[in-house]
């Protein structure tokens, strides 16, 4: 299979005009037809940047933003490269239901090295990545959704201030993160500055309106715009810790302890995201086989969980204090990805109003 049968390059008004972008979910995934990139000229063809989306098949906010826009008719500041990643994913059936393809691998798991060409999602990073850094790009927005409560906010491995002033763009908070877990702005943040931006939950209309104001931002800002922090201040958050569930640890969410379940979270635990919990706080029940039910991994990949976590009366509860992001109540992301990471509050950096 050629490179060109691989991933598309389409460009937006010789092989497709903006007027033929369907405004509906489905039929634009179709007309996407797999893994591809879109090309728009901007004012300056001399710079370009690159926005990344549907990485996952379950988080549709980029997706509309950046259909919303090629709809609009709109020229952007400088040339663009919209890549969308999990576009079969997502048509599932049923549509947007799936993280990850039936039988496949995450594709924002399989960016760095080495790339083990035995399956499609890494065969197609590898060419995009190819074509990304071919680009000439000046930098990179990585759109996503939680599958929990969150507000808008960054994450990424360089927390310099080209990469603040993009998250800025959507939020007020950044996450620090030196974790190596494959993802494209790890396999980009030494290219060009490269930022993941998670605009909230799946399925909410805000987080879709997030996504679009963000991008609009984005794509029109011009070179001094980009440059600076575009609200009063950001928040740093540093050190994330990889909260998972332990191996062989039945898991189930629900409002009490389930039967014949080693670990049932509680169903509004997303309601702490971002938040500083108190020391006893419960995270759920266990069962009878009174396993311990979670791992806690850092950047070194050491299980630090009974630092932050103590069982207590049957329940797992919180040691000592701690900021938990990313919360899921998801019970098919929780055992494919993880329950939710534990960050420290960083410096606030403050920028132009």
């Amino acid at each position: 299979m050629s490179s060109e049968e691989l991933l598309r390059v389409l460009e937006l008004g010789s092989d497709l005009e903006a007027s033929a972008v369907p405004a509906e979910d489905e039929a634009f995934l179709r007309l996407l037809a797999g893994s591809c990139f879109i090309r728009q000229r901007g004012r300056d063809s001399s710079r370009l940047r690159l926005v990344s989306t549907l990485l996952h098949g379950n988080e549709p906010s980029g997706l509309r933003a950046v259909q919303r826009w090629l709809r609009s008719g709109r020229q952007p500041e400088v040339d663009v490269l919209f890549f969308f990643g999990a576009v079969e994913t997502a048509l599932g059936p049923p549509l947007f239901d799936r993280r990850v393809r039936p039988g496949g691998s995450d594709m924002n798991r399989c960016w760095l090295p080495p790339f083990a060409n035995t399956n499609a999602e890494a065969r197609i990073a590898h060419e995009a990545l190819r074509l990304m850094r071919e680009s000439g790009a000046e930098s990179l927005v990585d759109i996503h959704n939680n599958t929990g409560n969150n507000p808008a906010y960054g994450v990424g491995p360089v927390p310099g201030a080209a990469e603040l002033n993009l998250v800025a763009l959507f939020g007020r908070r950044f996450v620090h993160s030196p974790l190596r877990l494959g993802t494209l702005v790890e396999a980009t943040c030494e290219d060009f500055p490269s930022v993941t931006v998670e605009c909230g939950r799946s399925g909410d209309p805000a987080a879709d309106e997030i996504a679009f104001e963000g991008i609009t931002r984005y794509l029109e800002a011009d070179e001094h715009e980009t440059r600076r922090i575009v609200v009063e201040r950001m928040s740093v958050l540093t050190d994330p810790i990889r909260v998972c569930v332990a191996r062989n640890v039945s898991l189930a969410f629900g409002d009490g302890p389930i039967e014949d379940v080693d670990f049932t979270v509680a169903l509004d635990v997303d309601r702490h995201n971002f938040e500083q919990m108190s020391a006893g706080l419960p995270i759920g029940w266990l069962g009878d086989r009174g396993v311990w039910p979670v791992e806690a991994l850092d950047e070194a990949q050491r299980d630090r969980s009974r630092e932050f976590f103590e069982l207590r009366n049957g329940h797992l509860v919180t040691r000592r204090p701690l900021i938990p992001i990313m919360m899921t109540t998801n019970r098919a992301n929780a055992l494919a990805d993880c329950l939710f990471y534990v960050v420290q509050q960083g410096e606030e950096i403050r920028g132009d109003a």
